[in-house]
């Protein structure tokens, strides 16, 4: 190896290299080609250098804007004045490896690659502008970063870059993409897109900004369809398989996290397989593309809505861009090969002999005009790299207008503007803070992050049938109101040209039904179910729905809360009504058998049958008929203090009327036996006493039940759907059947006592009357309770006023009927021979 490579990085011939001298030097490392030839390596032979193929005009525009950047900061003379800035820019071809030669080319002096050898003999190095991508940035801000170089970059977004530990010298004019992620993921949620698909480039860019849009739009209540990465290692980008997956989904919103270049692989297989319908979220790194504005891909793209760089203001950029031509500069072979594939010509040389010779390709003049060609290009690219440039002027600037005594070194020193360190010109640049010709503020935060501002760009077709990027909106994170988010949604076009896409795994649910997660799925795809009993939703895709007031019920359509029915046992009712006058006539019967009583009252057989204790039984009977009417009607308060006790009391008169009848019967015939003790009870004590001790426990019983637990008016929801049943709660539920089991037990009594006399030797035996009356009495409450049990509503009440009516009727027609048959009907039975049993028989 020859003496003069001992101490140099082996390194290959410098090609893509643009240089101007200068009193500082500033680097640029972006890519100005896009497309790299690789050779395969079998490193039996020296490997070839990288061959680059194909200049954007998105890149090109990003050359010139650098160019332009240091011709203005060197023609303003209130900007470094008396100082001239130079360049070093090297074309990394969009490849790390030349990314890392350009890098250690500057650091060493521009000549040769001399690790940790600085050789700028003459001009300070100030530091380096770019790159544009995140991975070649990172590699960058690694070496720049061990010397404390200052490095600002245009287009490099990755979050990772904001880490001060990792990259202490980075800077950039671009926000991260921290910022533009949770921007994208507002800008879905803004049209309430659940159901997302993914696609992203599988380098830092992709893969960081992946990571951070799906967390914020899960927080926002959306859900990944798919999430899958353009391969950036494989020719074809793995484009095959990524239509077939954006085919089997149902998402229809997909957003893109990719450069152009590779993004424009896709759509080239997006074409062959003819996939159109959806609609694209673009990332800031292809939504202003030109290359993607190519009228092959219109039908793919128009619609498309996304976040693009916010676009600045270049004074005169575009004259410079017009007065570009060859001529002027012979020697520069990038614009000699840009001018080539723009103008679609050839510069005269003995290669292109024989193509210009045979008339296949015309001659490059170099007087062909870029002014039609550049009217349509977007500087928002160019514009933050301007940015850049002052960035590191203005940094100098400060630098140069330190006052000695009053610098922000030691002891109050200032750096020297001819020769500085770098870590010197490092602490202006984070500190610098200046306003450019449009009126934009610029500076860095702690983390090299410039503010977050960005447009919202929408894709649509111009009058001229060309793409067109139309700005609807922008998102600022710094927005004073607190709103970052503005977008104006009538001036977007979408690719059905009206409505807002939709893009959803299930249907909405309608009003009236709420969404049912799926277990095993996504939270939006879901079924749709309907609202519970007593709840609505007024609004589609509900995730809960909202319960109705007490007294208001659901309509059919579940979507409303309506007033709920008032029920109880009204009059106005069919039921009602014909109740209270079966009770009306019911009540009049008792009292015209005791008319009867009265009238014929000196008869032997109202005599023989106890006359004192069968009136009181009528009068009972009467009231209780009468207190059926309590159930009956709007149940106030006091109405339902009081009904289950008057009917407790008078029944229990009642029963304990028939059971003295029963007693005295049962006394009256034994009484006849010869010596029988009885006599002396044959009296009307006895029966009297019965009445009043049997009618005194359920009064006991009563009073107890108002005192501890009384019945209530209640408003019972929850018994009948979409009903309000007006109803009296009984309190204590033991003391109502305690009630009921008293009657019962003294019926039974009744029942058993006369039974057991029903032989007794008389031709009108009364206990057999009495059996048949308790028999049906009890038939009939027994019978109640399961139907009280189970009825609901008003038919609770009414099968209560049934029971009531029928088991009075019962003892009505078994007891006194057949007495009034005879005294009525069959006088001549109605004598003192026929009870002693010698007369006819009946």
């Amino acid at each position: 190896m020859e003496s003069k490579t001992i101490c140099n990085l082996f390194n290959k011939d410098i090609t893509g290299y643009i240089s101007r001298p200068g009193d500082i030097i500033i680097g640029g490392i972006i890519p100005v080609h896009f497309n790299t030839v690789y050779k395969k390596l079998n490193f039996t032979s020296k490997p070839q250098e990288l061959q680059c193929q194909m200049v954007a005009d998105e890149y090109y525009m990003s050359l010139q804007a650098l160019l332009f950047t240091v011709e203005r900061i060197n023609a303003d003379p209130k900007l470094l004045p008396n100082i001239t800035l130079g360049f070093h820019i090297y074309d990394t071809c969009r490849t790390l490896q030349r990314a890392a030669q350009g890098t250690l080319l500057m650091l060493s002096g521009g000549k040769e690659i001399i690790p940790n050898y600085q050789c700028h003999t003459v001009s300070p190095f100030a530091g380096v502008i770019g790159d544009s991508t995140t991975r070649r940035s990172i590699l960058i801000a690694q070496i720049l970063g061990l010397y404390r170089y200052p490095q600002v970059s245009y287009f490099a977004t990755s979050p990772i870059l904001s880490d001060r530990n990792l990259f202490p010298s980075f800077f950039r004019t671009i926000p991260s993409d921290e910022f533009q992620m949770k921007g994208l993921a507002q800008l879905v949620s803004h049209f309430g897109w659940p159901w997302l698909g993914f696609l992203a480039t599988d380098d830092e860019y992709g893969q960081f900004g992946l990571q951070i849009i799906k967390q914020e739009i899960v927080k926002a209540g959306a859900c990944v369809a798919f999430a899958e990465y353009i391969l950036t290692s494989k020719p074809d980008r793995n484009a095959p398989h990524l239509i077939e997956v954006i085919k089997m989904s149902t998402a229809k919103v997909v957003v893109v996290i990719s450069t152009s270049t590779d993004f424009a692989i896709v759509l080239e297989e997006m074409l062959k397989q003819n996939l159109t319908g959806n609609t694209w979220i673009g990332s800031e790194g292809w939504s202003t593309s030109d290359l993607l504005s190519n009228k092959r891909f219109q039908g793919i793209l128009t619609g498309t809505i996304g976040f693009a760089i916010h676009q600045g203001q270049m004074p005169q950029f575009s004259e410079h861009l017009s007065n570009l031509s060859p001529l002027k500069d012979p020697n520069d072979s990038v614009m000699r090969a840009y001018w080539e594939q723009t103008f679609s010509c050839r510069w005269m040389d003995q290669q292109n002999d024989a193509w210009l010779v045979n008339g296949t390709m015309k001659a490059c003049t170099g007087n062909e005009k870029l002014e039609s060609l550049i009217m349509g290009i977007d500087y928002r690219i160019a514009h933050t790299l301007y940015v850049a440039g002052y960035a590191i002027a203005w940094a100098l600037q400060s630098m140069f207008d330190c006052t000695p005594g009053y610098g922000p070194f030691h002891a109050g020193s200032c750096a020297n503007i001819s020769s500085f360190y770098p870590w010197q010109l490092l602490h202006y640049v984070k500190n610098v803070d200046f306003v450019t010709s449009d009126e934009t503020r610029v500076f860095f935060d702690a983390k090299g992050n410039p503010p977050a501002i960005y447009d919202i760009v929408n894709w649509r077709l111009s009058a001229k049938g060309s793409m067109e990027k139309v700005t609807v909106g922008s998102y600022d994170s710094s927005s004073p109101d607190g709103k970052p988010l503005k977008i104006n949604v009538s001036e977007i076009i979408w690719i059905n040209h009206t409505q807002v896409p939709v893009s959803t795994c299930s249907p909405s649910c309608p009003s009236g039904f709420r969404k049912l997660i799926v277990p095993g799925k996504p939270l939006c795809c879901y079924e749709c179910a309907r609202c519970p009993q007593g709840h609505i939703s007024n609004q589609t895709d509900a995730v809960e729905c909202d319960s109705c007031s007490w007294d208001t019920w659901p309509n059919l359509q579940q979507d409303r809360c309506l007033p709920r029915t008032v029920e109880f046992l009204t009059y106005e009712e069919p039921l009602g009504y014909s109740l209270a006058t079966i009770t009306s006539f019911s009540s009049l019967t008792p009292i015209i058998i005791l008319g009867i009583f009265i009238y014929y009252r000196n008869t032997p057989i109202i005599r023989a049958n106890n006359y004192s204790v069968s009136c009181l039984l009528l009068l009972s009977l009467f009231l209780c008929f009468l207190c059926s009417l309590g159930f009956i009607g709007y149940p106030q308060p006091a109405k339902c203090l009081l009904r289950q006790v008057a009917f407790g009391m008078v029944f229990a008169l009642c029963i304990s009327c028939v059971l003295a009848k029963t007693i005295t019967v049962v006394i009256a015939f034994n009484a006849t036996k010869p010596g029988s003790r009885l006599r002396k009870w044959t009296g009307v004590k006895v029966p009297y006493c019965v009445i009043v001790f049997c009618t005194l426990i359920q009064l006991f019983l009563c009073g107890m039940w108002l005192i501890l637990s009384p019945p209530f008016h209640e408003f019972d929801t929850d018994t009948k759907p979409g009903v309000i049943i007006v109803n009296c709660n009984e309190g204590s539920g033991i003391a109502f059947w305690c009630m009921l089991g008293y009657l019962g037990l003294f019926a039974s009594i009744s029942f058993i006592v006369a039974f057991l006399a029903r032989r007794l030797p008389d031709s009108f035996n009364e206990a057999k009357f009495i059996t048949f009356s308790m028999l049906a009495f009890l038939s009939v409450w027994v019978s109640f309770i399961p139907a009280y049990l189970s009825a609901r509503g008003m038919y609770t009440v009414a099968m209560e006023v049934f029971a009531i009516l029928s088991s009075s009727w019962a003892v009505v027609v078994c007891i006194f009927l057949p007495k009034c048959y005879i005294v009525l009907f069959r006088p001549n039975l109605n004598s003192r021979e026929h009870l002693l049993g010698k007369g006819t028989k009946y």
